[in-house]
């Protein structure tokens, strides 16, 4: 929107960049290297400097490699992630600056690479997988909605796209269907369903007696969290919306349940 256009450009002001009119109807992406410290991830510094989270705001902020950074790097997103917005405090100054993104991670499943491929075997040690799997934090993976794994794909399937080129929805189909899909939230919530309170969820995400026993009982056999609960509740909705459904199903409820099992 207009506002946001408005919000985005004013935090590139704060940076030694030239702000670029043409890119104005553009939502920020962001790929900071693994290497990123502390401060280019939050911002701060001597003299004021928005990080990345800030520049990523109303747009995407993606970690590539996400095991390969440093983890007390990665846990100064938590807060951002659950208020929207980062205070920062030094002795010249305070300041609090926006950094509401979408945050996106991608990552190998393990040291080698081949953890749960059906192809080639895993090399790492069961002491190897406990440490690559530590470099993320609990707190921090139950602020990501989706974890998706990504199989490698098959030598045949690969040979088959090749001849018949690119299969499924285009991009600019799916476009439509999330662009579709987040107007019919703003125009029942007034915003995304990600912004819900908690209690206006019983109003926009109520379930029947059955689906919320299907949720107690997923949360209590994968020990969730009550965020989780209240995430996956927001998850459903969306899963609803984009099935043009005016009430979360249990197919709905399931397919985000599936999305925490990793």
């Amino acid at each position: 929107t207009q506002e946001q256009m408005l919000e985005v450009a004013a935090i590139q002001s704060l940076t030694q960049t030239q702000v670029v009119k043409s890119g104005w109807t553009e939502p920020p992406f962001r790929t900071p290297h693994h290497t990123a410290s502390a401060v280019a991830l939050v911002g701060g510094g001597s003299l004021l400097q928005p990080g990345e989270i800030s520049l990523a705001h109303h747009g995407v902020l993606f970690l590539d490699e996400l095991t390969e950074f440093n983890p007390r790097v990665l846990d100064v997103l938590r807060e951002p992630l659950e208020a929207g917005f980062i205070r920062i405090a030094r002795a010249r100054y305070r300041a609090e600056l926006p950094a509401r993104f979408l945050l996106v991670c991608a990552s190998n499943p393990c040291f080698c690479g081949h953890l749960g491929d059906s192809g080639r075997l895993c090399s790492c040690t069961p002491e190897k997988l406990r440490q690559y799997q530590q470099r993320i934090s609990g707190p921090l993976l139950d602020r990501i909605d989706l974890h998706v794994n990504v199989p490698r794909l098959p030598e045949a399937d690969k040979a088959a796209l090749l001849r018949r080129g690119s299969s499924g929805s285009s991009s600019e189909q799916l476009r439509t269907r999330v662009v579709s899909c987040r107007m019919l939230q703003e125009a029942r919530n007034g915003k995304p369903n990600s912004q819900l309170r908690q209690e206006e969820l019983a109003e926009h995400c109520a379930l029947d007696r059955s689906d919320t026993r299907v949720l107690n009982d997923a949360v209590t056999k994968l020990q969730l969290s009550t965020r989780a609960f209240f995430r996956i509740l927001k998850i459903a909705r969306t899963i609803a919306d984009l099935a043009e459904a005016p009430r979360i199903a249990t197919s709905h409820l399931l397919e985000a349940i599936n999305y925490r099992r990793l």
